[in-house]
């Protein structure tokens, strides 16, 4: 039986650069593994370093100017919990900064070379808040932004176990163990919630 010969591709670009036309009418780089990747999901350094730019003051930090106009492009408030989400993806150090080596490291894990990518990725971000680990890992690093803070009012004891109270004690306090090991701030919460109740 005769072998059938592949029809030639009229397109001269797709030939000779690896790339093949695609449904959408655009072209399409295929990778080693023959999954197809367009070019708005590929991720770039060099995009990501330039979408940093566009925030950065001249010392190469995302101050808070910057992160305003972040926050405004990405389309969430300053304080909403995804930026707390993502300042923990980023490992950042300061609150409400982002050094170049923060975002690279951070966005690069992230993929997002551009604000529609990590627009994409905020149902991703909230669900760490559900993962049990990781919303443990986010908890302690809300207090070490909280430290930052000229107010203090809690240790890092009485800040983790604020959490494990919230995670152990429902909420009509019924199963509250008056001599358990709670720090005195816990203690006396219950007593003024207890208070307000029977009032």
């Amino acid at each position: 039986m005769p072998v059938k010969k592949k029809r030639k591709s009229s397109g001269a670009v797709a030939e000779d650069t690896g790339l093949k036309k695609c449904k959408l009418g655009s072209y399409c780089r295929s990778q080693a593994s023959g999954k197809v990747i367009s070019g708005e999901e590929h991720f770039s350094s060099k995009k990501c370093l330039a979408w940093f730019y566009e925030y950065a003051g001249p010392d190469e930090v995302v101050g808070p100017e910057g992160m305003e106009k972040f926050c405004e492009d990405i389309g969430v408030e300053p304080e909403n919990i995804i930026m707390l989400v993502l300042a923990w993806k980023l490992e950042a150090e300061s609150m409400g900064f982002f050094t170049k080596e923060e975002w690279l490291k951070g966005m690069t894990s992230l993929q997002c070379d551009c604000t529609e990518k990590l627009q994409s990725k905020f149902d991703f971000l909230r669900s760490q808040l559900n993962d049990i680990s990781s919303f443990k890992n986010i908890y302690r690093y809300a207090f070490d932004f909280a430290r930052q803070s000229k107010y203090r009012v809690m240790n890092k004891d009485q800040w983790y176990n604020v959490l494990e109270f919230s995670r152990t004690v429902h909420a009509d306090l019924s199963n509250y163990d008056e001599d358990g090991a709670w720090p005195v701030l816990l203690d006396e919460f219950v007593e003024w919630q207890k208070v307000r109740q029977a009032s």
